[in-house]
């Protein structure tokens, strides 16, 4: 979710109640899960030992994946899509917004299907590669942008709001920690392996990993005396959100391997925390159309849920299988580089940058929808 996102999108009060959970189960729910599970990681590998623990979460990561996962990734081209004509057309949206939505919309998937396609027909692990590493540079951006979001939005919901100046400071911690996650550990350029595609990884100087290292603590020590000086002023501060807030920063964007077993699950607490605010958004539009004799609540939600799950397993299974089984562009003599299912290589990070992309045009605040989300 963008800076100018979630976060600041809903700067009007909607008079359609917003139905939520209490404040603790939206904790959970928006990162405060992973609190409890790195206890629930340190006993298990000291009961069943890391071996048997790491097998165990990883198949469960790993099917768990359909349900959440993917889901995830799918309902975001539901929402994006979701009446195109009007949108990309008509007067939908406003003249920005409107490119923004056709630059995500149409010209970012024709250019990465290209690059996909002329990569594969060039038999080049390479081009390969460097989809991939484009989709690894761009899920820590995704990443703080939907955690400044989730604090901004759940904050407001309970009466704290951050200034244009603080969220300044906030958005800068963010980008500190999305630099300095991708930067460290520093590594040289090595030969690495993703979905059976084998390429050379970009190289990552120890002087790039220090710099990130540092602009981190001093926007680190910035967002400390931020924080300080709003509790003195206002005389409180929403730390639930903020919890969260840090969760997502500090544990699923820097530090993603302080545990081994966790590293599995944090793109299942990511996804659960943007489906939150799907469910938010979708459970009041459909609440305003039920009003209006339209069908039921519970019916359109089972409805966009059942879709997502389709549409999910088709980009991530029956489309990459099909493609992969009459090896489509896929040169005859392929080199082994390549791996035996370039295609779903290929989608598995199409699908990946394309979400990031719609996704940072769904919730700004130029979006009328998303101000169904504010309470």
């Amino acid at each position: 979710m963008a800076d100018t996102s979630l976060a600041s999108s809903f700067t009007t009060a909607r008079a359609e109640p917003v139905v939520r959970p209490g404040a603790f189960g939206e904790f959970v729910l928006v990162g405060g899960a992973t609190l409890f599970a790195l206890p629930l990681s340190w006993f298990a590998r000291r009961w069943f030992g890391l071996d048997a623990a790491e097998l165990a979460v990883g198949f469960t990561a790993f099917y768990g994946a359909h349900l959440i996962n993917d889901p995830h990734f799918a309902v975001t081209y539901l929402l994006f899509y979701r009446d195109v004509r009007r949108r990309a057309f008509g007067d939908a949206f406003a003249p920005a917004q409107r490119l923004r939505y056709l630059l995500a919309g149409f010209a970012a998937p024709l250019l990465l299907l290209a690059w996909c396609g002329l990569a594969i027909a060039a038999g080049s692990p390479s081009r390969l590669g460097q989809l991939m590493e484009a989709m690894f540079f761009l899920v820590g951006w995704h990443y703080v942008k939907q955690g400044f979001g989730m604090l901004n939005v759940v904050s407001a919901r309970r009466g704290v709001r951050y200034s244009a100046g603080e969220r300044r400071v906030l958005l800068a911690h963010c980008f500190s920690a999305w630099a300095f996650g991708w930067a460290q550990p520093s590594l040289s350029a090595i030969d690495v392996e993703e979905k059976g595609v084998v390429y050379r990884a970009l190289p990552h100087p120890a002087l790039l990993e220090g710099l990130a290292g540092a602009v981190l603590v001093a926007s680190s020590l910035a967002l400390a005396v931020t924080l300080f000086r709003k509790w003195r002023r206002e005389g409180r501060l929403s730390l639930y959100p903020l919890t969260a807030f840090l969760v997502t920063i500090w544990l699923w964007t820097i530090f993603t391997s302080v545990d081994p077993l966790l590293v599995y699950v944090i793109p299942a607490l990511h996804s659960v925390q943007y489906l939150y605010f799907v469910w938010l958004l979708r459970r009041n539009q459909a609440s305003a159309a039920e009003v209006e004799f339209g069908p039921p609540v519970r019916e359109r939600l089972l409805l966009l849920a059942v879709g997502a799950l389709a549409l999910g397993a088709l980009q991530f299974h029956l489309l990459p299988d099909l493609l992969d089984s009459v090896r489509l562009l896929i040169p005859k003599h392929a080199p082994l580089d390549l791996g035996a299912t370039p295609w779903f290589a290929a989608l598995f990070a199409f699908v990946n940058i394309h979400h990031y992309l719609m996704d940072a045009v769904i919730w700004r605040r130029e979006n009328p929808e998303t101000s169904y989300l504010y309470h």
